[in-house]
């Protein structure tokens, strides 16, 4: 749009010398725009932007930069962290770097009621196995020490925090996971699963707040969202989609808009666990209408199908390599599963569903074909979310039953799921073809929107796009699968209008065009024609939300 007369109310802010990539094919790149009350209401030339400034109009010059729409990340769990009261093990490899990491944390505070740790990666015991409290006790001694794993799908607790926690053989299925017990003793390992669906939910944090656990109080939680909300509107996302809260949860999102920390929009999807009943969906509903605006929205529900592949508690049709005839289990039957589906799609909700075994993806599929039979097709959107090992012959099904691929790219990384990595080699060789099949997807029609998953990975968009089109490590190396790679365009698409779409936001998100919310990133880097290996790096220099300037880089 490219007015010649001038209008009746000049802009509140003016962009101009920019490289401006719309995502809008109606006109796919301008050199400056205008907004007004929030909006942006021209796009065009740099030869224009004189019609729409005026005294108090704010300008900003690009200075040949690119700029893109908002990021969107859909799938980024700003509320769980990371916690900076927590010894950070991200990174660390082996059990003695642990103990090691434990041990100088537990030293400059030894009056610590509680050892909280976050970020332990599988890979670092020894053997493949699962952790047990005795390989944490070493480290910890009597202190009760709680260990969340990178994905926080498990806990890892010792001796002390069992008996604190009142974990025995004849208490295992916990409000906030189900502890394993030895084969032989019958005894607690110190190894908890499910703490995703169970201690993620309202019922699994109050329990945890009941039994003295710090990590799980309002002000812990709370510190975690702000200083990820920092961290969001920092790297240039303007919407963030949580993907798992329950309605207590929502407090939290009312106090950092409140103090001002709410700078990037959100929206909240609830927890929809195993026994959740009608009057649940209810009060789900009323909340939606509640929390409706474009600042903080709530609406879409959580659901698991199966959990992770590391620890091989995700569902797959063939056993997992060297595992008999183990190969995973859904968290309800496939009929079951059918029909609660079904009866959420005919209540109007969306549905958001964690699935990464092949299997898994299937089961959900299925019930998403059984919705659409018992109910008729509707514009439901649903997601299936990772979609991390995805048989080949469910690859059109997305398409054909309109169901979004929610992906996170970062996670198929060499480093993380690849060759001598738990995922691939739980997995085995002959289906790492499977794996994270992005261009698969896309070339079949699905729509692709594209999330970090924080704290799981890097909140940073630059890394997830580098690994989407290059799946080689984030520090240069042989790339895994490269099959699957997409082009850089299709990835900031998968990050800009593919997640404004699963979200149905797309008449007010994704492309920067004339009538859309004016959130805008200027990017230091060019990353549409930059080499792939400059993408990491480049920050977003100039941030906006709403017409308003909200981050500028240091």
């Amino acid at each position: 749009m490219n007015r010649r007369t001038a209008p009746a109310t000049p802009a509140d802010l003016v962009l101009t010398g920019a490289r401006i990539h719309t995502v809008d094919p109606a006109l796919p790149e301008a050199q400056a725009l205008a907004v007004l009350d929030g909006r942006i209401v021209w796009l065009g030339p740099d030869t224009g932007a004189a019609d729409w400034t005026g005294p108090d109009t704010e300008l900003i010059d690009a200075g040949g930069r690119l700029v893109l729409p908002g990021f969107i990340d859909a799938h980024n769990h700003v509320r769980l962290g990371s916690d900076g009261a927590c010894v950070q093990l991200a990174g660390v490899r082996t059990l003695d770097g642990i103990h090691e990491r434990i041990r100088t944390w537990h030293a400059a505070h030894p009056d610590a009621g509680w050892i909280e740790a976050e970020a332990f990666d599988y890979s670092a015991i020894p053997g493949g196995r699962m952790p047990r409290a005795a390989d944490l006790d070493p480290a910890t001694g009597d202190t009760p020490a709680f260990v969340l794993s990178y994905d926080v799908h498990t806990a890892w607790l010792n001796t002390a925090a069992l008996r604190r926690l009142g974990i025995t053989r004849n208490r295992t299925s916990l409000p906030f996971g189900e502890a394993e017990t030895d084969p032989v003793t019958g005894e607690p390992t110190g190894f908890v699963k499910d703490f995703a669906v169970k201690g993620l939910s309202r019922d699994g944090h109050r329990a945890l707040r009941g039994l003295g656990v710090p990590w799980a109080a309002p002000d812990r939680q709370y510190g975690r969202l702000a200083k990820s909300l920092d961290d969001a509107i920092g790297f240039g996302i303007t919407t963030v989609v949580e993907p798992q809260n329950s309605l207590d949860d929502l407090a939290l999102f009312e106090r950092a808009r409140a103090e001002g920390r709410l700078r990037s929009r959100i929206v909240a999807a609830l927890f929809h666990p195993r026994g959740t009943t009608a009057a649940d969906l209810d009060d789900f509903a009323a909340a939606a209408r509640r929390f409706d605006g474009d600042r903080l929205r709530v609406g879409p529900l959580k659901l698991y199908i199966d959990d992770v592949v590391e620890p091989r508690t995700a569902a797959l049709l063939e056993p997992y390599a060297g595992c008999g005839h183990h190969r995973g289990e859904t968290f309800y039957p496939a009929e079951e599963f059918a029909g609660l589906l079904a009866g959420l799609d005919a209540r109007g909700f969306q549905c958001f569903v964690h699935a990464t075994g092949d299997r898994g993806i299937r089961t959900v599929l299925d019930a998403v074909e059984h919705a659409r039979t018992v109910n008729g097709p509707r514009d439901a959107r649903h997601q299936v979310v990772h979609v991390e090992c995805l048989d080949p012959a469910d690859v059109p099904r997305f398409a054909e039953l309109g169901v979004v691929a929610c992906m996170q790219p970062r996670h198929c990384a060499p480093e993380i799921a690849g060759p001598g990595q738990d995922w691939a080699e739980n997995v085995g060789p002959d289906r790492w073809h499977k794996a994270w099949p992005m261009r698969s997807l896309h070339e079949a029609g699905t729509v692709l929107a594209f999330s970090s998953d924080w704290n799981v990975a890097e909140m940073d968009p630059m890394v997830g796009i580098y690994t989407a089109v290059t799946r080689r490590p984030l520090g240069g190396g042989e790339a895994w699968q490269p099959g699957e790679t997409v082009d850089v365009g299709t990835a900031v698409h998968g990050y800009t209008m593919g997640s404004a779409y699963a979200n149905f936001l797309e008449e007010e998100r994704g492309s920067l065009t004339v009538g859309k919310l004016a959130d805008f990133v200027v990017l230091s880097r060019d990353i549409l024609r930059a080499a792939p290996e400059d993408i990491p790096g480049t920050v977003a220099e100039t941030v906006v939300v709403g017409g308003d300037i909200v981050h500028r880089a240091s």
